[in-house]
């Protein structure tokens, strides 16, 4: 993340959520070659909820989309709802493409949507747009 237009912490706390673990080493292992070291694995969203529900705190959330038990959206939304997490970036990534889902994502408060396949540098330009937001919210603040 080369741009001068904001400051990222590449210490921050980044929560990857799948449930197909070959993913989430892929979403890792472009986060570790943009630079991010503190990444935490949820293998779904009951997982991650609990995690966030046991007081651990994220500064950016991946998620997949398509999870058993607790979908993205449901988990997405259950982000939005708590007061300690309803400004924690939030990036979906998912195989479902349908503008019926994109929709969903971006009225539950979605921050970024990545389609699969992606490369790691559609997830550093999907990031730079979330922090580029972001660090423009705060300016205004």
């Amino acid at each position: 993340m080369a741009s001068n237009q904001y400051m990222v912490d590449k210490r921050m706390s980044i929560l990857v959520v799948d449930d197909y673990a070959p993913m989430r080493q892929t979403v890792k292992k472009q986060l570790l070659q943009l630079g991010f070291d503190n990444i935490s694995e949820a293998a779904g969203a009951g997982d991650a909820m609990r995690k966030i529900e046991a007081g651990e705190r994220f500064g950016l959330i991946i998620s997949d989309w398509n999870m058993p038990e607790v979908t993205g959206l449901d988990f997405l939304n259950f982000i939005r709802a708590a007061q300690q997490t309803k400004q924690v970036p939030f990036l979906m990534i998912t195989a479902e493409a349908t503008r019926e889902n994109v929709i969903a994502a971006a009225k539950a408060g979605v921050s970024q949507y990545i389609v699969k396949p992606f490369t790691a540098d559609v997830l550093r330009e999907k990031l730079e747009t979330v922090f580029t937001k972001l660090a423009g919210r705060q300016q205004m603040i």
